[in-house]
């Protein structure tokens, strides 16, 4: 998700597909595999940048902003940044403010969860990244922001996400992380497409019975055999976990991030609940018991190379079902809802244009979905790279100086202490006016061509920069490439079978909730 989504790199293996030059069919399926590598490039047109060169010498300012009265200050801004104006309008308004893209405010929870709520915030692109720099901040605890869920929800242990690199574990456990996707690549492709189709026939009986179609819900459960079948080899409906996991999953994710979500309750209620004390535990040992069962039967080659690593079984049974869980399963709900969201915004010319680029590729490799076939689709492609832009499954990241520095934005550069605590909103980062072009549209083709290519340093999703790779010595997304993968595979798997849909969009705790009004299938 290690970051939002625990993966490695992995080899894509092609699907073949039954379509041929000038055959026409509604249906893909009677697939064998090739395996070939993943490359994650995009070559072709862009929107130009407009990027400022930057100065040689940025003015030293003082860090704008306060944090008001102790206990009094924090709690108007948490309740400005759940109700009063909620979470964009929180960051937009102080910018404007303080005509500063870094200043100082307090982050929720506040009172009387988190015992600092003080942070230096960073909303441009150039200040952003120093988040990402281990050299200079320190990660330790902080993967939640100012405050850290109960370790009695892992089992008692201090999961990979929370661990510092600089932490002796850190390095085992990323290790353990490394070898699950390579283990378990021969699996992923074809059980994505054995899950998917499921939810695919699933959307179109529900689409048929009741006029309207719920995304999210087919998309968890879809996601979640996906992740048990291609890593642990196992259905969970043929255990005793059954179609419960991706439920469970929700509410404990819920007792690890209630204090920074709102989920539409009272305010009143919501504050007493959610905000101001932690949920106990207790009330989900029993829940989590199940799930830690079925990865404990499920993960016995796992669980071995994680003993001769020098981690105990125990240990990496919890860390499994966190980084499948929390950090790969929530990071396949959030992205998949928010791709389906933008690329159903964007309307019929967009699907069409997808539709023709992807099927005319696979006829082109002999009726195969192949690697080269996924690499000539340029604007597939791109509109994965700007849905990752737009909205990073992870938007919020922290870090704490390690020692006094300037930190530097377009216009100024401003002193940083020892011990502070340095956050960033994301999208205000890789949607940065001064880095790309119509920053606040959704540009299908913005990645696409050399300029495009270029641009790629500036898409931040997986804990730092796409043109870098993940080691066990930084936070970066040990999937980065799987992630971008799996994204791919499912526009790829939708247009082949899909010339159109629409929606409507509404909200939901962790984002958007996207209901499906129209499926139209494949006509060439």
């Amino acid at each position: 998700m290690a970051t939002s989504l625990s993966f490695i790199s992995i080899q894509l293996q092609q699907i073949p597909c039954p379509l041929k030059q000038g055959q026409q069919t509604r249906r893909f399926s009677n697939r064998r595999l090739v395996i070939n590598p993943i490359f994650a490039t995009a070559t072709g047109t862009a929107p130009p940048s407009t990027t400022v060169p930057d100065p040689k010498n940025l003015p030293i300012r003082k860090i704008p902003g306060d944090y008001g009265l102790p206990f009094i200050g924090p709690l108007m801004d948490r309740f400005d940044y759940f109700y009063n104006q909620g979470r964009e309008e929180y960051f937009k308004s102080r910018v404007q403010k303080y005509k500063s893209t870094v200043f100082r405010a307090n982050m929720p929870p506040g009172p009387f969860i988190s015992t600092n709520p003080n942070v230096v915030v960073l909303l441009d692109g150039k200040s952003f990244p120093v988040l990402f720099d281990v050299s200079k901040v320190e990660k330790k605890d902080l993967f939640t922001g100012l405050f850290m869920p109960s370790t009695e929800l892992t089992g008692g242990y201090r999961i990979l996400s929370y661990l510092d690199p600089s932490e002796p574990s850190h390095e085992k456990l990323k290790r353990l992380m490394f070898f699950l996707i390579k283990s378990t690549r021969d699996r992923v492709i074809p059980e994505f497409h054995s899950s998917f189709t499921e939810m695919f026939d699933l959307l179109e009986s529900e689409l048929a019975s009741k006029g309207k179609a719920n995304f999210n819900e087919a998309n968890d459960q879809a996601a979640f055999n996906f992740l048990a079948r291609a890593w642990y080899a196992t259905n969970p409906a043929d255990t005793d976990l059954g179609l419960d996991g991706p439920k469970i999953v929700g509410k404990w994710v819920l007792f690890q991030l209630g204090p920074i979500l709102s989920l539409g309750l009272p305010k009143v209620l919501e504050e007493l609940t959610l905000h101001s004390f932690r949920l106990p535990p207790s009330l989900i040992t029993k829940d989590y018991k199940k799930l830690y069962n079925f990865f404990y039967e499920s993960a016995t080659p796992l669980l071995e190379e994680a003993a001769k690593i020098g981690i105990s079984r125990d240990e990496a049974c919890h860390n499994l079902i966190f980084t499948t869980c929390f950090n790969s399963f929530g990071g396949m709900k959030l992205l998949f809802t928010n791709m389906l969201k933008q690329i159903g915004r964007a309307g019929t010319t967009l699907h069409a244009k997808l539709a023709e680029e992807i099927r005319s590729a696979v006829r082109s490799s002999g009726g195969n979905v192949t690697m080269k076939a996924m690499e000539e689709m340029e604007l597939m492609k791109s509109v994965v790279y700007e849905a990752l832009r737009m909205e990073p499954p992870v938007p919020l990241q922290y870090g704490k100086a390690k020692n006094d520095m300037i930190v530097e934005s377009h216009e100024a550069a401003f002193e940083v202490k020892k011990g502070e605590i340095l956050f960033g909103y994301q999208p205000f980062a890789t949607r940065d006016p001064r880095i790309f072009d119509r920053a606040e549209e959704f540009v299908a083709d913005r990645f696409v061509g050399d300029e495009g290519e270029r641009l790629l340093k500036h898409v931040l999703w997986s804990n730092g920069p796409e043109t870098e790779s993940p080691t066990v010595h930084n936070k970066q997304c040990a999937g980065k490439d799987f992630v971008v993968l799996v994204s791919r595979l499912l526009l790829v798997e939708f247009f082949l079978r899909y010339d159109s849909f629409e929606i409507e969009v509404g909200k939901s705790p962790l984002g958007f909730a996207v209901t499906i009004t129209s499926l139209k299938r494949a006509s060439f």
